[in-house]
């Protein structure tokens, strides 16, 4: 595992995007904070950029870097039993994200481990054309994006990842569900 993160932090740190086992499904991601690695996965998905995409982030001392989080919020995050991104409003310093950021802090070793070593949060997003059903599978992904990444980590490609985040957004002080 730990080779499978050192060639994927190389590769975000000079702005390229991968393929990786997210705690949820198959993921394409990049650099949250790079907007030109941003683009390109837009590109890729044929996905509108006004659609926002779901950033993973280690711990909340770096979620509390980029979003103003509450105890509140803590609290509820801390009694989901299962994956959850929270999107907020209030945010900090990410420059990319104006408005509000979707974020999910995950409950993986892989996805820890890679977030803690590059050190910033990378985006997570289906690695499907965008409309498309997302791959279980590695071996589902589709050739057309294969040919645009830069480097797809070598782990879990026989597991099955099909478990999609619950998508909650913060109201005022309520808690929404998007997607369960």
């Amino acid at each position: 595992m730990n080779s499978e993160i050192s060639k994927a932090v190389e590769c975000l740190k000079k702005g390229g995007i991968i393929i990786y086992p997210s705690d949820t499904i198959w993921a394409i991601g990049c650099d949250a904070t790079n907007s030109k690695a941003i683009s390109k996965i837009f590109k890729i998905k044929k996905r509108d950029s006004t659609l926002p995409l779901i950033c993973l982030m280690n711990n909340y001392q770096m979620l509390n870097k980029y979003v103003d989080i509450s105890d509140k919020t803590k609290n509820f995050l801390q009694l989901q039993n299962k994956p959850t991104t929270i999107i907020y409003n209030k945010i900090k310093k990410f420059s990319v994200y104006k408005e509000t950021v979707a974020v999910r802090i995950p409950n993986d070793q892989f996805c820890l481990k890679l977030i803690s070593e590059f050190n910033k949060p990378i985006t997570s997003t289906s690695v499907n054309i965008s409309g498309d059903n997302f791959p279980e599978f590695f071996n589902e992904i589709k050739d057309e994006i294969l040919n645009q990444i830069d480097y797809s980590v070598n782990l879990k490609r026989n597991e099955k990842l099909k478990t999609p985040s619950q998508i909650i957004k913060i109201d005022g002080d309520s808690f929404i569900t998007l997607r369960s």
